[in-house]
């Protein structure tokens, strides 16, 4: 939630968090894997510089993750486990407010917010790249990295009535190929859709609760020319909380669940604190 929140120009955000996943695994029967269960401990930093482009308010965002992961389960029938420590992919992000939230900053900028704030409208539009900097051995199948970039476009509707604000956003993932799959073989994924909603109540500024429910199906693979017919298919819901220490500093706790619609796909529940300062 609030990915589209209005900032004014020329500042920026640092923060960094941990989260932990726990979760089951559920692959294609020709992998020979059953009963994969996984905890993975992550930390991450996250830094955001706010700037006007074509009259407009934009942002990049760099978020970087190092995280420990383990997966235990059956491997043809007889138990077994793997162990993964290292950076996680990097993402780059670039957003823009297409309609609403101008490019203002000091007293023009808190006088806009004050003005707008019983009711206002906003309509973003961004691009996440990730890229395949995480730890990845080909001949694993298990890995913290994609060995791949993805592509991530996202559109998003933001309307605040009072203390209430209802955001909807709209993403696409668009992958390229893995030609190092289990040591050699050409992973090609189609791409992913998802939809996901968020109601937003402000107690005050920066004390804020949020619930959220996403949707989001595709991501069938080809392995060197052969589609697996394993279609993803995911259900995700999610709390959050984000409260104020200072007028820089503050904190927010999360809690997001992920579950398989289909056959292959994962179940899991994440837990997440982190805490962010602007300047």
């Amino acid at each position: 939630p609030r990915r589209w929140a209005h900032l004014p120009m020329g500042v920026n955000v640092a923060g960094g968090g941990y989260s932990y996943t726990n979760g089951e695994v559920f692959f294609d029967p020709v992998l020979r894997l059953e009963d994969v269960e996984f905890d993975l401990h992550a930390v991450a930093f996250k830094y955001v510089r706010t700037f006007e482009l074509f009259e407009k308010s934009a942002r990049i965002d760099l978020l970087q993750g190092y995280a420990d992961a383990k997966w235990t389960g059956l491997l043809d029938g007889v138990p077994d486990s793997t162990r993964f420590t290292g950076l996680t992919d990097t993402n780059l992000r670039f957003a823009m407010q297409l309609f609403g939230a101008p490019p203002l900053k000091g007293k023009e900028f808190a006088d806009y917010r004050a003005a707008v704030a019983p009711c206002e409208t906003i309509v973003g539009a961004g691009l996440t790249v990730q890229l395949p900097t995480g730890g990845y051995e080909g001949p694993r199948l298990l890995n913290l990295g994609t060995n791949r970039y993805t592509f991530r476009p996202r559109v998003g509707v933001v309307h605040s009535r009072g203390n209430w604000t209802m955001e909807l956003n709209a993403t696409a993932w668009f992958f390229t190929d893995d030609d190092d799959f289990l040591g050699g073989s050409k992973l090609e994924t189609d791409p992913h859709y998802a939809l996901e909603g968020h109601l937003v109540y402000t107690f005050r500024p920066g004390l804020w609760l949020a619930a959220g429910l996403g949707y989001g199906f595709g991501s069938e693979s080809t392995l060197d020319g052969v589609k697996l017919g394993d279609q993803r298919e995911n259900l995700a819901y999610g709390v959050s909380l984000g409260f104020p220490i200072n007028r820089e500093w503050s904190v927010n706790v999360t809690y997001i669940g992920v579950r398989a619609q289909e056959p292959v796909g994962t179940d899991s529940d994440t837990v997440a604190i982190g805490i962010s300062v602007i300047w």
